[in-house]
């Protein structure tokens, strides 16, 4: 499979660089995934396209001011650092730029002494492990020193941090939103549930295997990174049942997405538990965890627009993205969205 499949033209105006003041007037476009009918709306009236009993799946993951400027202790030399990954005893995994710059052993300075990270290991593509060396809580350090890891398409500054935030994120650890859940406000989640849409959580800390670019041209051969995850029982209870009942499970985002298959893939069924995954999901694939999906539009050639070729249909897919340049629908983390549903009304 070839990676010029999953290409399309964009026009750079059309890359959402800030967030509309209002999070669910974005635009939504509805796609039937088994005819390719399509359907223009506004996120808001998201209840009109749910039933009674269908369960909308969230990923509660709180995105860290991971972006880090410091100094190389020995040459003062500028070193971006963006925290990807907490492993043990204050050890994570970064992206460094320049990595070049970087031995192991090498010290970066942050703040005034605030905190300092020393590299222990190198890999490639700027991947580096390091430690952290610092005084209080790290959160609170990271609160005051960090910026919010906002993707290099957007170029305009973020005026407030929440924006980058969903209204129901809490458990700290992401490197990005995941962004689908940006255009849910919290009266939108009332009148959901007063519809009678069940709604579930689970976490994935989204990390470097998410926007990672795919650089084979042969798509098979791209080693997706792995990201933490984690589900608890409630949320393993309701899927479980609603699967058992036949009620629809609609996944909101790539992420969320990557979490159901993970587990339903090893356990055959939702089972509470956590650990890492580096899913890979591509056409072909047969979806075990989810029916529909509220996404966001995707880069080219990204792994995230695989994914949801691999649910509709490439053909659908390009199809829907074709008329949304078309429609001048806004693009990326801060842009419009896309349902992805089984309707047979639509």
């Amino acid at each position: 499979m070839n990676i010029e499949e999953f290409n399309y033209d964009l026009p750079k105006e059309l890359i959402a660089q800030t967030p509309l003041k209002n999070r669910s007037a974005s635009r939504l476009l509805i796609l039937n995934k088994e005819t390719g009918n399509m359907k223009d709306t506004i996120f808001s009236s998201l209840p009109d396209f749910l039933k009674k009993g269908d369960v909308l799946v969230l990923n509660n993951t709180k995105v860290i001011p991971a972006r880090l400027i410091g100094k190389k202790e020995d040459t003062n030399a500028t070193i971006e650092l963006l925290l990807l990954k907490a492993m043990e005893n204050d050890t994570w995994e970064c992206l460094a730029r320049p990595a070049k710059r970087l031995k192991v052993g090498t010290k970066v300075i942050f703040g005034e002494n605030d905190l300092v990270a020393e590299v222990f290991k190198k890999l490639e593509n700027g991947l580096i492990y390091v430690k952290l060396i610092y005084n209080g809580i790290l959160m609170e350090i990271l609160d005051k020193l960090g910026q919010m890891p906002l993707p290099p398409y957007i170029k305009e500054k973020l005026e407030d941090k929440e924006r980058y935030q969903t209204v129901y994120a809490k458990n700290l650890g992401s490197a990005a939103a995941p962004t689908a859940g940006l255009h849910f406000t919290k009266k939108l989640l009332n009148d959901l549930q007063k519809k009678g849409i069940i709604i579930a959580e689970v976490t994935l800390h989204v990390g470097l295997g998410t926007f990672r670019p795919v650089e084979e041209e042969n798509i098979l051969k791209h080693k997706m990174h792995s990201e933490y995850y984690e589900m608890n029982e409630k949320t393993a209870k309701i899927l479980n049942q609603a699967k058992e009942n036949h009620q629809r499970i609609i996944a909101v985002g790539t992420t969320t997405t990557r979490v159901l298959e993970t587990i339903v893939n090893k356990y055959n069924q939702y089972v509470a538990c956590s650990g890492d995954t580096d899913i890979f999901i591509y056409p072909g694939y047969q979806f075990k965890g989810i029916d529909c999906l509220i996404t966001n539009f995707h880069l080219p050639k990204s792994t995230l627009l695989m994914l949801v070729s691999a649910l509709a249909g490439k053909e659908n897919i390009l199809n829907a993205y074709k008329e949304a340049v078309r429609k001048k629908y806004r693009f990326f983390s801060f842009g419009d969205a896309m349902f992805i549903t089984n309707d047979n009304e639509v």
